[in-house]
């Protein structure tokens, strides 16, 4: 059983998570954690399939017909929904009947971040301890060689007594999962089949990888110890309550352009240490956010 202390601090809301008036609305969705990535998956057009002409133009996709979709809608609204309140309240905007079949043209178009910070939300309403995970994963490249980043969430499970990685983002239908050749339930992921962000950045720092294994699907693709700095950051902010944007991460290390001292690097390699087991070191995880504040002093958007 995990400690009580810890599994209440996941009970909580960010700004990222908090429901609002919204969180009656997600107690009364399903319970079954497979019926709730179904239901939100539905939901949900991801922004690389809809900046994608081939699949624009299919009337016979995983989410429906793509022609419907009208032409000057954006395919990332990222921006327009960066918290889960944000994203449920356009969804019932558009059409009320949060459901199955909800008509391809009220979906939302977001990525990773905003499917397991929703599915969180919805969880913590539930009374259920979430958190957001940040890493990078071979099963969302179908060619299965590189680990593109990705994001997850993360539940105690209370029947079991364990923590559990669950993935709603790729909750396709079976062809679908065939294509990504994903031979594992994604209700109960391995953890050996994602790689946290933590992981990558040791892991690249100690040659265990190398930089062609783990990227960082940004507007220009960024390999390496780049990309694991993202996800390394995404995740101890997300072990924190914090889900920052993509768009954000320290400023000492934009301002350095991320070409950091030794010192620095060993600074990160002590984080990264102790972010491989959060509930063991989550006292010690927990006094570095209080009082390392550049590691929290954001930049990124409009705080360039």
């Amino acid at each position: 059983m995990a400690d009580k202390k810890i599994l209440e601090f996941y009970k909580k809301t960010s700004l990222y998570t908090d429901l609002g008036l919204y969180k009656e609305f997600a107690k009364g969705l399903p319970n079954d954690i497979e019926q709730l990535c179904l239901l939100q998956r539905n939901q949900i057009i991801h922004p690389f399939d809809l900046s994608n002409e081939a699949m624009r133009k299919d009337s016979n996709s995983c989410y429906g017909d793509m022609t419907k979709i009208p032409a000057t809608a954006l395919c990332y609204e990222n921006d327009l929904f960066p918290t889960a309140q944000a994203m449920l309240a356009e969804l019932l905007r558009r059409n009320k009947n949060y459901s199955l079949n909800r008509k391809i043209e009220d979906k939302i178009h977001v990525c990773c971040r905003e499917q397991a910070i929703l599915l969180a939300s919805i969880l913590k309403a539930k009374g259920i301890s979430a958190r957001v995970r940040s890493g990078f994963a071979k099963y969302v490249n179908t060619s299965g060689k590189a680990a593109g980043d990705h994001w997850i969430t993360e539940y105690y499970d209370m029947k079991n007594e364990k923590w559990t990685l669950v993935d709603a983002d790729m909750f396709f239908y079976e062809d679908v999962l065939n294509e990504y050749h994903i031979d594992f339930s994604l209700l109960d992921i391995p953890y050996d089949k994602f790689i946290f962000g933590a992981e990558a950045y040791l892991g690249l720092r100690t040659s265990k990888f190398k930089d062609e294994e783990i990227y960082y699907a940004s507007s220009s693709l960024t390999l390496g110890i780049r990309a694991s700095i993202h996800g390394l950051f995404y995740d101890f902010h997300s072990l924190m309550n914090n889900e920052i944007i993509f768009l954000h991460l320290p400023k000492y290390i934009i301002d350095k352009n991320f070409e950091l001292s030794e010192d620095e690097f060993l600074e990160l390699d002590e984080l990264a240490r102790l972010m491989l087991e959060p509930d063991k070191n989550f006292d010690k995880l927990n006094h570095i956010w209080e009082n390392n504040e550049k590691f929290r002093t954001m930049s990124g958007g409009m705080n360039d």
